[in-house]
């Protein structure tokens, strides 16, 4: 098997699993507890929060434990709209994320206004467009570090400077770009970071989100004390020792990763680009995530790529894992400009830790030829594209 589609999650590292499992045969102490395996239990957790905010620069206090990515994106979005009343308007970008676009169309029917920037063609956002969108009423920006279907990094350092200047608070997802860049609070300027366990080969169901101390944001759920009063319900400590231990590999290994995705993606990015004729590459050429590559293939529908590709054990996606199941044309390479035909034509690629070298020749033998057969039968001219 060769596995292409670690954007979507992360196979488990065995290091994380034998942490997991040895947490799981000696402690089932509640952590809120006070006798001495329940505070046993909380040293632990305490532990990983600790590992986490060390990667982020951020301070114990600032990390609080979510259930996914998508749920830390929600809980910066309302808490920061509810605590804020007076000001009922936030910004986005054309290509975020479904956990932030549907958020945002929920608080649109609840009388929120909502201001869509647009991005370029390489998936960066229009500066010019949001800081005309920036307004007295603005509570929030919340923009993806790293996009997760193109991979295209954005200037969040410069949105954090034109928003500071404005009283504006800054969210920034960065599930896709967190172990795989450096992803610092204080050298972003965020007020806010989502960040997921299983896009760094972590268990799936546990997330974070950093929030500035001093920021001012509601509860995301009521009941006990956990999370210092910001969401109640016992902690998913076998899904926190996972995310740490996780973390604490990404510290120790993370620059050794990232030389090797970045060899690997050169690797197929050019081969696919030599070997097969009419391929357009998306996204951003230098400022993206290395190992995200998005093609779109002339004349062809990308879900027959990504199911001949499974025949061979190749495992790739036509975007988000997210709306995999929508037959709705990625809004993300529509918003670059892409034709309808073209974006339906989109495979994204995104390599791991767990990739091998060995792995390139075969996409690189296998993929130039699946699309070659499936052009000889598709009825689109590839000249008329």
């Amino acid at each position: 098997m060769i596995y292409l589609d670690n954007n979507a999650t992360t196979p488990l590292d065995p290091r994380v699993q034998i942490k997991m499992t040895e947490f799981l045969k000696e402690n089932f102490g509640n952590p809120s507890s006070l006798y001495p395996i329940g505070r046993a239990v909380k040293e632990i957790v305490t532990e990983a929060r600790d590992t986490i905010a060390k990667a982020l620069g951020a301070k114990r206090t600032e990390i609080f434990f979510t259930g996914s990515g998508t749920e830390s994106d929600n809980f910066a979005i309302r808490g920061v709209l509810d605590a804020m009343p007076e000001k009922n308007e936030f910004i986005i970008s054309a290509i975020e994320h479904p956990a932030v676009i549907e958020t945002a169309n929920y608080l649109e029917r609840k009388g929120a206004k909502v201001t869509f920037v647009p991005v370029d063609h390489t998936g960066i956002v229009d500066l010019d467009r949001l800081q005309e969108a920036i307004s007295t009423k603005t509570a929030l920006i919340s923009l993806m570090h790293a996009n997760n279907e193109l991979g295209t990094i954005q200037p969040i350092q410069d949105v954090v400077k034109m928003a500071k200047e404005k009283g504006v608070l800054v969210h920034t997802d960065a599930v896709q770009s967190f172990g795989k860049i450096d992803v610092n609070v204080d050298k972003l300027g965020v007020d806010l970071l989502s960040v997921s366990a299983h896009k760094i080969y972590g268990p799936k169901g546990i997330g974070a989100l950093y929030i500035r101390k001093g920021t001012n944001i509601m509860p995301l759920i009521y009941g006990g004390h956990q999370e210092r009063l910001m969401r109640a319900g016992t902690e998913n400590t076998i899904g926190i020792v996972g995310f740490g231990e996780a973390i604490r590999i990404v510290l120790e290994e993370g620059d050794k990763d990232k030389k090797h995705i970045a060899k690997l993606a050169d690797m197929l990015k050019r081969g696919i680009e030599e070997k097969i004729p009419k391929v357009k590459f998306n996204g951003h050429e230098k400022d993206r995530i290395k190992g995200t590559l998005n093609f779109s293939f002339y004349g062809l529908e990308a879900e027959a790529i990504l199911l001949s590709l499974a025949t061979k054990d190749i495992f790739v996606s036509t975007g988000s894992a997210c709306s995999e199941d929508s037959e709705e044309v990625s809004h993300v390479l529509s918003a670059i400009g892409l034709r309808p035909e073209m974006a339906r034509s989109s495979i994204r690629i995104s390599l791991g830790r767990f990739n091998k070298e060995e792995d390139i020749p075969v996409v690189l033998r296998e993929l130039p030829e699946i699309v070659r057969k499936l052009r000889e039968i598709s009825a689109l001219d590839i000249n008329d594209s």
